[in-house]
């Protein structure tokens, strides 16, 4: 199991904390003072080098992205005279900075050079920016052996969800890339998948048969994000779909909106571990979803399978994944319950077995 990054010494902010009091100093100001602000507190979580080491090696503060010269001056007054720093509100708490990931993985370079897929992207098929083929095509280029498209499905209107007609279509498709790149050598395959909406009685929102085709289902929350109640009958609920393989981004939480939904999560998770499915750490930097902590539980409640999706709209947001492979080695998950460690032809299988048990 890998230990967490060690805590900042006292007195002493990481990144993680810099963003909180960006954050919070944002909210004091209006105008282009506010929208600098804001803008530092995003761009905090990305960076991949703590603001401390960068001043300590003598560099400019402005080599960060998002700092300009006023929000730089602000930055080491405070690292020089650290403040106090409350625990952020809920829908800001226990998302990894780019930092503490590249520490964790840094320490274990496995998790990144042992091959791997992504097991969810999107694509114009449904909302991501690029069409199918130069999202996998991209994907590809990063060395990932495999990748999911995992378009939405067709309750989802907003996201130009696809109906049966549309999917059956993508899969021609994707069938011909496949065999296009088989016959260059490629080692390399595009999953047919969908991110399926799952609705609150547990039923998804496509027809059985025509997932039946699939290669893998992912099954996610879309509706009613915000509600207080305990909602642990809604993922029992999901997870005994026999047509859902992995339950994906649990909770349904983004970063500074929604805190996500609230359950039973040791329930849940023995649920899944009793069926057999698999949850998603959904890799997104505003999602991060599971977390470090509620990924803890399912392993201790003996979830057996993991999947790590980049959750990829366009090409930059597949180097989101090792977002999710940190949150696994901070989880003490190992790779070998994690199904995009698994060769494609393993993953399919995976999955098949799990609908006809």
């Amino acid at each position: 199991m890998t230990e967490d990054p060690p805590p900042p010494e006292t007195g002493v902010l990481d990144n993680g904390a810099i963003g909180e009091l960006l954050w919070l100093a944002g909210s004091q100001e209006d105008g282009h003072r506010r929208r600098a602000l804001e803008r530092a507190a995003h761009a905090a979580r990305m960076w991949s080098e703590e603001a401390l080491d960068v001043m300590q090696r003598g560099g400019a503060l402005t080599e960060l992205r998002g700092v300009g010269p006023w929000v730089a001056a602000q930055l080491e007054a405070w690292l020089e005279s650290p403040p106090p720093v409350s625990e952020p509100d809920e829908a800001r708490r226990g998302f990894l900075t780019y930092a503490e990931v590249r520490r964790v993985l840094d320490a274990d370079p496995a998790w990144e050079s042992t091959p791997h897929g992504d097991l969810q992207t999107h694509s114009t098929d449904s909302d991501g920016s690029l069409p199918l083929r130069e999202m996998a095509m991209a994907a590809k280029d990063l060395g990932r052996r495999f990748v999911a498209a995992t378009d939405h499905s067709k309750s989802l209107s907003i996201a130009k969800g696809q109906d049966e007609a549309e999917l059956a279509e993508q899969g021609t498709r994707i069938d011909a890339l496949n065999a296009e790149l088989s016959g260059e050598g490629a080692d390399f395959r595009v999953l047919r998948s969908i991110e399926m909406d799952v609705f609150e009685d547990g039923s998804g929102d496509m027809d059985p048969e025509t997932l039946a085709s699939l290669d893998l289902v992912l099954g996610a929350f879309h509706s009613k994000l915000r509600l207080k109640e305990d909602r642990t009958e809604r993922y029992l609920a999901a997870l005994r779909n026999p047509t859902v393989h992995v339950l994906a981004h649990p909770r349904a939480r983004m970063y500074g909106r929604r805190v996500g939904l609230r359950a039973d999560w040791r329930r849940v998770f023995a649920e899944a571990a009793h069926l057999g499915k698999a949850v998603e750490l959904d890799a997104t930097v505003a999602r991060q979803d599971l977390d470090v902590e509620l990924a803890r539980i399912a392993c201790e409640e003996g979830v057996q399978w993991f999947s790590i999706g980049s959750d990829a709209h366009n090409a930059a947001e597949l180097r989101f994944l090792p977002f999710g492979m940190a949150t696994a080695a901070l989880a003490g998950i190992p790779r070998e319950r994690i199904l995009n460690y698994r060769t494609a032809d393993e993953v399919v299988a995976w999955a098949k077995a799990l609908g006809t048990a």
